[in-house]
């Protein structure tokens, strides 16, 4: 019992010093700079503890009851854990927690309700659409034929008159609704509505708001979707992972599609850690997490834009700002060079006018370190800082370094 009662970062230390060096340095690197990245967050100490057990160990095909390998009544009930609290969390008649990832997750969706050369409406790419959203490089854009769907260039939300016009005109099979950078509520309606006109499933990639929606800060797809697709890392807090969410009626369907059609074993050591994210998500101060998580990113839009910066939509109903920082002087992928020598890390996504890239930032994380408002407001200014390249860059890193290393992740 030496590995459940010894410190793991003890016995690494001792039997590979090398990996150890390795992972207090990434420890290191996420303790003393920003994580602003909007799809990352901080897993609680309990979900690292269920990542790191012996489930790791056991193999197992297939669902509980019904496994292709034996000694399985353990992890049948971790998984069923899981499953059920998926369900209470999201109100769905039906989830699938063994997707290894988001992109899995609707990879299975696809192998559904799909057959390869079916037609499908995404958000395009070039205006915040997914690779599983029908990139050419992506198995999507390979085996289904994908038109894409836009955002208006003066607001930056969805144009859903244009989504009604090529579902008309192609009548797909599925419309995907779901976005890598946009920071506003879905309307989930209008989706539905659409499909419903043309006889398409609908499929809701819920990747970043899942958190939200589990903590009741933003609406949810389940009662509109055909089937929900969702990661359980970003907002949610959870293990890198993926998740499905659908009723009675394509349960099924869904099951075979992730097993045996596109996964082999379950990682039980990762849907245990879900199961306790979801545990933890259904507590009242998760609530609290994720409503301070939107307050947090609309603070910082709101400095984003007084220092000079183009906030996409004008602002953000969620963790998420996508932020055009050109009205300084600096294009996208030069800002993010220059933030990340300042020690504050996130990425770009595409500029709804299909003007170049901008950046992409979330304070999902860094609520999770305990933030607030007032950090949201020194981190605007730190960052048009950094951005502007002016004055004094090494007490920039100074001042972020002593911002992150005052809200520890992992307090000792």
């Amino acid at each position: 019992m030496t590995v459940i009662h010894e410190s793991g970062a003890d016995v690494l230390r001792r039997r590979d010093p090398e990996l150890a060096g390795v992972l207090l340095g990434e420890l290191t690197r996420q303790s003393t700079t920003l994580q602003l990245n909007a799809a990352e967050n901080f897993a609680s100490p309990a979900v690292l503890a269920a990542l790191g057990s012996p489930l790791a160990n056991k193999y197992a095909e297939g669902y509980p009851g019904a496994r292709y390998h034996g000694g399985c009544e353990i992890v049948d009930v971790a998984e069923r854990i899981a499953v059920d609290r998926a369900r209470s969390l999201f109100g769905a008649a039906h989830a699938n927690v063994q997707p290894h990832s988001g992109s899995s997750a609707v990879l299975a969706a696809y192998a559904a309700l799909l057959r390869p050369g079916d037609t499908v409406l995404a958000l395009d790419l070039a205006r915040g659409g997914h690779l599983t959203h029908g990139s050419p490089a992506n198995f999507s854009g390979r085996w289904y034929t994908f038109h894409g769907y836009g955002v208006d260039p003066e607001t930056g939300l969805v144009d859903h008159a244009q989504v009604r016009a090529l579902a008309l005109a192609h009548r797909p099979r599925a419309i995907v609704c779901g976005s890598i950078s946009s920071p506003r509520h879905p309307e989930y309606a209008l989706f539905r509505e659409t499909a419903d006109e043309v006889g398409a499933y609908l499929i809701v990639d819920a990747a970043h708001p899942a958190g939200l929606i589990a903590g009741g800060a933003a609406p949810s797809p389940v009662p509109y979707a055909d089937v929900v697709c969702a990661t359980t890392h970003k907002v949610l807090r959870g293990p890198r992972g993926g998740l499905l969410l659908c009723g009675p009626e394509l349960a099924e369907r869904v099951d075979r599609a992730v097993f045996p059609f596109t996964q082999g074993g379950a990682q039980m050591h990762t849907i245990a850690a879900k199961a306790v994210a979801f545990g933890e998500a259904a507590a009242p101060s998760f609530a609290a997490y994720a409503h301070q998580v939107v307050a947090n990113g609309r603070v910082l839009a709101a400095g984003l834009a007084a220092e000079g910066m183009t906030v996409v939509t004008g602002g953000t109903d969620t963790h998420l700002i996508a932020a055009d920082p050109a009205p300084l002087g600096v294009d996208g992928r030069t800002a993010r060079g220059r933030l990340a020598a300042a020690g504050m890390i996130l990425d770009c996504c595409p500029l709804p006018r299909g003007n170049g890239r901008g950046l992409r930032l979330g304070t999902a994380a860094v609520t999770t370190q305990g933030m607030g408002e007032e950090e949201m407001a020194r981190i605007a200014g730190l960052l048009v800082s950094a951005v502007r390249g002016r004055g004094d860059g090494a007490r920039t890193r100074d001042e972020v370094r002593d911002l992150a290393t005052a809200f520890p992740p992992y307090p000792a």
